[in-house]
């Protein structure tokens, strides 16, 4: 999903942002829980399935129109430490200054991405993985965004939680960082359109160049599972202790063959929270974008996500090659 992103952002569609890569997973490394956020993926390797996730904001272009999108992934250990999701995303793009309801609908084209962990650390909290999400062409709709070629996004991905931190900053223990970097190559170098000039009636022919984008982001989250388990029980209601406030952010950059997009970065800064039980979760987070380019309004992303290897670990929650998966509980242990 990443390059449909990109290639929504640098036409004024850069907050398109319902992951299909992005949050998908959930990871335990020593007493720290990777949840899975929403608008970048975590660095975990894990069963699971997202579905539905949901969002709706204004595009940058101008006139701007309402964009919604609803999309689902399936994520598959073949190893226990290597993975393969399959997603899709179906959009509503609505007409500019139209009544509800009425522009184009269709799906954006099928992403597959391969992911292995490469490094975990748990005494330290830190896990690394690295990925290739591949977009096929001609699984989409066109009329909706879907470009005509396959994009490749080489991605690594990593997280690191506080919780090896002296006692005197204990407070900030439940803290964690996540974050992925990403190349997007598109298959095609550029698209050419042949047309009819409308006033003249003169053939025109329009070069579009397809450019390799840098896809960054980043979350910092406070997890009050883990303060309640590693730190201290402040004796808050139940429901408090299962939040993780968080805040997110998915930028792009034009790198090279930037002659008609440009280099500016678009993106959006998420704010959010996620509740996590012993099987699912649940996240919202608002979508701020960084500049007009890259929308003219806040707009909002919902998920629910399930945890496959807690729900059915001896079954769909087990690695095609390897053992039954253990309880991965996000409450972490003592």
């Amino acid at each position: 999903m990443s390059i449909r992103l990109l290639r929504a952002g640098l036409a004024g569609l850069a907050i398109a942002l319902v992951p299909l890569s992005k949050g998908v997973a959930h990871e335990i490394v020593g007493n720290r829980f990777f949840p899975a956020t929403l608008t970048i993926d975590d660095p975990g390797v894990n069963d699971e399935l997202s579905f539905p996730t949901v969002s709706s904001f204004k595009t940058g272009d101008d006139p701007s129109f309402r964009q919604r999108d609803f999309s689902g992934e399936f994520s598959k250990r073949i190893t226990e430490a290597f993975a393969v999701s399959i997603g899709s995303t179906y959009s509503h793009l609505g007409v500019p200054g139209g009544p509800v309801g009425i522009g184009a609908n269709g799906f954006q084209n099928l992403e597959t991405t391969f992911k292995y962990r490469v490094f975990k650390d748990p005494a330290h909290e830190f896990v690394m993985s690295v990925g290739l999400s591949v977009e096929w062409n001609g699984t989409g709709a066109q009329g909706v965004g879907a470009d005509p070629f396959n994009t490749y996004t080489p991605t690594v991905y990593f997280g690191k939680g506080f919780g090896d931190l002296p006692d005197t900053l204990s407070g900030i223990r439940p803290v964690a960082v996540t974050g992925q970097i990403g190349y997007a190559i598109p298959g095609r170098r550029a698209t050419t359109t042949f047309g009819i000039d409308p006033d003249r009636g003169d053939p025109t022919v329009d070069t579009e160049f397809q450019p390799r984008v840098l896809n960054w982001g980043a979350s910092i989250q406070y997890s009050m599972p883990y303060l309640k388990s590693a730190v201290v029980d402040l004796g808050l209601p139940n429901f408090f202790n299962h939040l993780i406030p968080l805040v997110e952010a998915t930028l792009q950059t034009p790198l090279s063959n930037t002659l008609t997009s440009g280099t500016l970065t678009t993106g959006t800064v998420n704010p959010g929270f996620l509740w996590v039980g012993n099987t699912f979760q649940f996240g919202i987070e608002a979508l701020i974008p960084i500049n007009r380019q890259s929308g003219t309004n806040v707009g909002v992303i919902a998920q629910l996500h399930f945890y496959l290897d807690d729900i059915d670990p001896r079954g769909i929650g087990k690695p095609i090659f390897g053992n039954a998966a253990q309880p991965a509980s996000p409450f972490p242990r003592n």
